[in-house]
């Protein structure tokens, strides 16, 4: 089978879990053939270089998602103005509609037009080259600012000024690059048996074209909800208001229609799934698919945990925190409980693992958090109470050495996706303590302690039972490690795709030859399946001549 993999900001350029995780999933269908199309959301993306790939990934092709396009050079701009103009005009307008919903609009119109712009540009696209001067350019602005000006719309878009729509615009932009991408013509999406997309947002796009054009079914993925990303990472950035409800609107919209035209959907959690529900994906055309996720870095510690037939006695009673330096991870929360647990138990420790993360938010956090940690605990005699340990640094610890340096190991998350750390974990059969955040209720089962988000009181006061209870603590991290083994693997992950892919193409098969030849006769046998066996078939030997029953010598019988 041949697949297109579709991926933004990861394989097989990114070293994170997002880029590992499709990995294993390449390395654990050996027996397909893989196109990566790959889209770039910056320069450090690209920085480090490609991951080796295995023999099944035949191609990888690369769009950029950030700086200057790059399909701007395949044609210049002022042929694609004079030739697609007025098309063009009518595709945006369309979008930009559906963007402001000015009017009566439903969401059911709003959905339509979004559909009828997003792929009247790719129409236009197709025939006259990139887009990136028309969707920058001064036709963009005046359909995006007559779309916020019609009747009907938001108060807040109505008092929207040039800078924000210049800012729309741009963002917009980079958002539909893939439209422009040279991926569909022959050979190329269209010649795949099925596109994968390993997220929502920009990834699916070119499986969306791919659907519409060629019939080539999509499967979509999310371990995170990628509107949720969005909106979040927009918020983030400072956008003003206006900015937030028109990008806003996009991400949702585009959620809609990928859902909409996916012939499946696999969420990785029960978290994500409500929320792809909620966007408007079908229950019909869902498989909740967990992630698979390589135990072998931990196998050292698990087994070692295992094999300890009693709980080890410490001198000092140590928690542990595994993750990136992130403010959603509420590391401030942590600190704030640690201190409640130090006036129960004195000879308490706190270590804190920060993941190396690049980025002026981590390092500003991971500094922000320090300097708490120095007020509320003061060095004593024999140090502070409290440590900060850097993974992924030189001399720094492995993270399985992390995990195993906590009696019990503890999650303090505002919000979360799929917790990964968690399961890292359960791997290494620590004891652990989570708030009840995204899909980590789903996660750790009945083997562990769940907590409300945002209540350091309640954090301290589970983390303590473990830390006194360490029979019961014992007990959990073994339950966990056999959940985590029995539920997170990257064979089972990659079985559970294997069955999807099947299915999908079974359901959804792509002809692309002509079902009848130059002379009008039929042809219904083109590729017959025995051509697509490794080994001759034998020739089936002629039938031995037989005699009819109701032959015999003597005549025959009445």
């Amino acid at each position: 089978m041949r697949i297109a993999l579709l991926t933004e900001g990861g394989y097989p350029y990114a070293r994170g879990e997002g880029g590992a995780w499709c990995d294993r999933l390449v390395r654990g269908l050996g027996h397909h053939d893989f196109d990566v199309y790959a889209l770039s959301r910056s320069s450090r993306n690209e920085s480090a270089g490609r991951v080796p790939t295995p023999p099944q990934v035949r191609r990888v092709l690369t769009e950029r998602l950030w700086g200057d396009p790059v399909g701007a050079a395949r044609a210049p701009r002022r042929t694609v103005r004079r030739a697609g103009r007025a098309a063009f005009l009518r595709a945006y307008a369309e979008l930009a509609a559906a963007l402001a919903g000015g009017g009566a609009l439903g969401i059911e119109t709003r959905a339509e037009r979004f559909a009828a712009g997003l792929y009247g540009l790719a129409e236009v696209a197709a025939e006259h080259g990139s887009l990136a001067g028309l969707l920058r350019g001064e036709d963009a602005l005046v359909a995006l600012e007559g779309a916020c000006r019609a009747p009907g719309v938001r108060p807040l878009l109505r008092d929207i000024v040039v800078t924000e729509l210049l800012t729309v615009a741009g963002l917009v932009e980079q958002q539909l690059r893939p439209l422009s991408a040279p991926w569909y013509g022959p050979g190329e999406l269209g010649a795949a048996d099925l596109c994968h997309a390993a997220s929502g947002g920009p990834a699916a796009l070119p499986g969306l074209l791919a659907k519409r054009f060629c019939g080539t079914p999509l499967i979509v993925t999310e371990y995170t909800v990628r509107v949720r990303e969005a909106l979040l990472a927009h918020r983030a950035a400072g956008l003003a208001p206006a900015v937030r409800a028109l990008l806003g609107d996009y991400h949702r919209l585009l959620a809609a229609e990928t859902y909409r035209r996916a012939a499946l959907v696999t969420p990785g959690s029960a978290h994500v799934r409500r929320w792809q529900e909620r966007c408007g994906a079908r229950r019909d055309r869902m498989r909740t698919v967990q992630p698979g996720i390589d135990a072998s870095p931990f196998a050292r510690v698990g087994e070692a945990a295992e094999a300890a037939t009693t709980p080890a006695a410490s001198l000092a009673p140590t928690v542990a925190w595994v993750g990136r330096p992130d403010p959603a991870k509420d590391l401030v929360a942590l600190l704030h409980a640690f201190h409640a647990i130090r006036r129960e138990e004195p000879r308490a420790r706190l270590r804190i693992f920060p993941v190396r993360a690049a980025g002026e938010p981590f390092a500003s956090y991971l500094s922000h958090c320090r300097a708490l940690a120095a007020r509320l605990f003061p060095a004593g005699p024999d140090g502070s109470p409290v440590s900060f340990e850097e993974i992924g640094s030189p001399g720094g610890p492995e993270a399985a050495d992390a995990y195993a340096a906590g009696d019990v190991v503890v999650l303090s998350s505002s919000a979360e996706g799929f917790p990964l750390s968690l399961v890292e974990a359960m791997f290494c059969g620590r004891a652990t303590v989570s708030t009840d955040v995204g899909a980590v209720r789903e996660v750790i089962g009945g083997t562990g302690l769940v907590v409300p988000p945002r209540d350091p009181g309640a954090l301290a006061q589970a983390t303590l039972e473990l830390l006194r209870g360490r029979e019961r603590a014992a007990l959990l991290g073994a339950a966990a490690r056999e959940r985590a083994l029995a539920l997170f693997t990257p064979a089972r992950c990659a079985d559970a795709f294997q069955e999807s892919y099947l299915t999908v193409v079974a359901r959804h098969p792509v002809r692309r030859e002509p079902l009848r030849d130059a002379a009008g006769a039929p042809r219904p046998f083109i590729s017959p399946a025995e051509s697509l066996s490794p080994t001759r078939l034998a020739p089936t030997p002629p039938p031995a001549a037989r005699v009819p029953a109701t032959a015999a010598p003597g005549g025959p019988h009445r």
